[in-house]
């Protein structure tokens, strides 16, 4: 029934097969590149070329030509003095997880800036230490260079300091990583961050913020715990933590305790009048002047015990070159690393992109990052990506372009060069409760499982298996488990599609699942069968059974049935038990027939298509067969296979789905596909998939084009269908002046009016 007032469309046209659509349209050809065009044309180099790929490298060049000085220069030194503060205290702190000397902190809050300045797309993410990836380098180091016991053979440690080594070790696997990120970058290769979801990063990132919150127990408790790394050691980790719990330094839960309280108030406060303060309160930095300030004054050292920063070493240090016998060690963790980095800074970038209306290249940023981490580890700093707290401070105290970085970079240069000797005193429980509060945004996403739950489980599914992996089996075991579950829910959900029975809308050419409509129509002997996936190897025999339970019999045994019916029967003809007359088979013998059991028939045999050459007559397989014998009935006579949402096949496919055509065929069921994407028609002709039996013609334009077919060839079926399902279907056809006349079914050339 039309709603009242609703816009109304007609449409006039010819029934249209894919055959009489090519027929009555021109295609236009268009040559397709080989493999050797698109390589010749990506190594073709011309001046504007050149000078294209030369910007594109210099992304700086772009946007300094757009920079306005008086409207963007206060902002950005206002944005980089707040950001630069923020990354000396996280340079700091971070540095505690990657289990180094607090001082190289500054080192990756300072060179990976410089570079990224000159190669980076984004201008307002803040680049530097990242806690995940720095915890992910802690499990190298600690693994490499442990806490107790000596360090694993590795040339180059001869002659080394404990802290000497670890330096070695995470700036080595840092400049592997950046050595992956430039060359994927190099490659055109930053579509692989499409495989890792936004389900998947939330579960790691959740995993690693426990990891974290476990790690800086140790320094907020004031307990010797040794850095542990591999399957399983954070349930070690807190194992010792427990049995050692009566050790605990008062003083350092104490100044945590009221630490993380101040800091998690004033940032609570700066987020609910976010939109009234000109700049969010730099809290942690206050909180650690504070700090400072009191452990100096009552000497907490010595006092109370309490682990400090200790001596900061002005000035930075010679480059060192990276260790090789440290990459052969580090291969397998330094990949992780790699893509975790470039994931979360091009995810945070691609955000404010999006927020201020710019655009970002991921290649480009691969190329940034690497050449990043390449550069900063090669002074001793270790892997950078960005972090969401100090980005945001960067993005929310006015910073408009990458100059507030760089000028962020050289505040903390100027820590580093003068006055980090004030930091000397602050103790290490500060900046392990700096780093906890900040992990208040990656634990909350805890939120999200009972919401993933109610809306798609596969999705919670990998949050969960994600997050337990990288909890049990590390970060970089558990990102790998956890990227084995995704593409697991991919496979599964496209070897297991939601196939569906589709019927008609009375007075509409729109066909639907018959399951979730009332007032929906089936043509007698009709099945209209949907396929919502790509068909290939992994789900053709899925396919073929649902098929099998959409059309209610298996053809390939009705077939076999048949063929075996026609056996008796030419076997009783040539015995004179059976005679053909005018009104039909006559059985001269009494009583059914026993079937000869002692004949084993050839499989082979049965599965050919019926051969009635040498009967007196074709066979009515739904009418009663002479002398008993009983062959299965079929009541479809036609079925139509939507094909819209089917994206491709493969060899595999497209055998198992000939094979399921020809059984149809062979029980006298009329196959229609309608929807078909071009090239896979065109994949079909070129890989020989039509013969005498599965022919081009059973293709057409639309489900609806092919069920006007049907029910123009099969009259009986539509007059049952209006009678009973009232299916309104309206065939016309243009006169000669133009006029439109209904029309008799059997005449040419039909067009649909619906």
């Amino acid at each position: 029934m039309n709603r009242r007032g609703a816009q109304q469309y007609v449409v006039a046209r010819p029934l249209y097969s894919e055959e009489s659509f090519a027929q009555d349209h021109e295609k236009v050809y268009r040559p397709r590149k080989t493999m050797l065009d698109h390589v010749k044309q990506y190594f073709t180099c011309d001046a504007k070329r050149a000078k294209a790929a030369c910007l594109s490298l210099l992304p700086v060049v772009g946007w300094m030509k757009m920079y306005r000085l008086k409207e963007w220069l206060l902002s950005d030194l206002v944005s980089g003095v707040s950001t630069g503060l923020v990354a000396v205290l996280q340079g700091l702190a971070y540095c505690l997880l990657a289990s180094l000397p607090p001082w190289y902190g500054l080192f990756s809050a300072f060179f990976p800036v410089i570079v990224y300045f000159f190669l980076g797309t984004s201008r307002h993410i803040s680049v530097g230490p990242f806690p995940v990836l720095c915890l992910m380098i802690g499990s190298v180091v600690t693994r490499l260079v442990p806490d107790e016991g000596s360090p694993m053979n590795i040339t180059g440690f001869a002659g080394l300091t404990r802290d000497e080594q670890r330096v070695l070790v995470a700036s080595s696997v840092s400049f592997l990583a950046g050595l992956m990120q430039l060359a994927m970058g190099v490659m055109q290769v930053g579509f692989v961050v499409v495989y890792l979801s936004d389900t998947l990063v939330s579960g790691f990132t959740t995993a690693a913020a426990i990891h974290i919150l476990v790690s800086q127990l140790k320094f907020v408790l004031g307990l010797p715990v040794p850095g542990l790394s591999g399957p399983l050691s954070l349930i070690y980790t807190l194992e010792i933590i427990f049995r050692d719990i009566a050790s605990t330094n008062v003083c350092d839960v104490v100044i945590s305790l009221v630490i993380m309280g101040v800091v998690f108030a004033v940032k609570e406060l700066n987020d609910r009048f976010r939109s009234k303060l000109p700049v969010p309160v730099p809290i942690e930095v206050i909180m650690t002047v504070v700090a400072c300030g009191v452990s100096y004054a009552f000497d907490f050292k010595t006092r109370y015990g309490i682990e400090v920063v200790g001596h900061i070493p002005q000035g930075y240090e010679a480059p060192m070159a990276p260790n090789l016998h440290v990459f052969q060690e580090t291969a397998v963790e330094a990949f992780p690393m790699a893509i975790v980095g470039f994931a979360v800074a091009f995810s945070v970038a691609k955000f404010y992109s999006v927020k201020h209306d710019y655009t970002i290249d991921g290649n480009q940023e691969l190329i940034a990052f690497g050449a990043s981490n390449i550069f900063g580890a090669s002074f001793k700093s270790f892997a950078a990506s960005t972090a969401l707290s100090r980005t945001a401070v960067q993005e929310s105290t006015g910073g408009k372009t990458q100059v507030a970085g760089l000028l962020s970079a050289l505040v903390v240069m100027i820590f580093t060069l003068a006055i980090g000797f004030l930091l000397e005193p602050l103790p290490k429980s500060v900046l392990g409760a700096v780093v906890i509060v900040n992990l208040k945004a990656m634990l909350m996403q805890f939120r999200e499982v009972p919401y993933l739950w109610r809306r798609d489980k596969p999705d919670c599914v990998v949050w969960v298996g994600t997050c337990l992996a990288s909890v049990l089996l590390g970060l970089d075991l558990g990102l790998a488990a956890g990227l084995g579950v995704e593409l697991l829910s991919v496979v599964l959900r496209a070897q297991f599609p939601r196939c569906s029975q589709l019927a008609n809308v009375p007075g509409t050419d729109v066909y639907r699942d018959r399951k979730d409509y009332l007032d929906i129509s089936e043509p007698e002997g009709v099945k209209i069968f949907r396929i919502p996936s790509p068909i290939f190897f992994a789900n053709i025999e899925f396919f073929r059974t649902k098929l099998v339970e959409a059309v209610g019999f298996n053809p390939l045994r009705v077939l076999r049935k048949r063929n075996k019916a026609l056996r008796m029967i030419r076997k009783l003809l040539k015995k004179g038990d059976l005679q053909w007359t005018s009104k039909g088979f006559r059985n001269s013998s009494c009583g059914p027939v026993p079937e000869d059991k002692s004949a084993l028939e050839a499989l082979e045999d049965l599965d050919r298509p019926t051969d009635f050459q040498d009967l007196p007559t074709r066979i009515d397989w739904s009418a009663a067969l002479p002398a008993y014998i009983d062959a299965p009935r079929v009541a479809l006579h036609s079925l139509v296979l939507d094909f819209a949402a089917v994206s491709f096949l493969d060899m595999s496919a497209l055998k198992g789905l000939k094979a399921m055509l020809k059984d149809l065929i062979r029980v006298e069921v009329e196959i229609y596909i309608a929807a078909c994407d071009p090239y896979i028609l065109e994949k079909l002709h070129d890989c020989c998939f039509f013969d005498d039996e599965v022919q081009p013609s059973m293709f057409f334009l639309t489900v609806h084009d092919a069920v006007l077919h049907v029910l123009e060839k099969h009259p009986q079926a539509a007059e049952k269908s209006c009678a009973h399902d009232k299916v309104n279907t309206t065939v016309t056809v243009h006169l000669p002046e133009g006029g439109l006349r209904s029309r008799d079914r059997s005449a040419a050339g039909p067009e649909t009016r619906f």
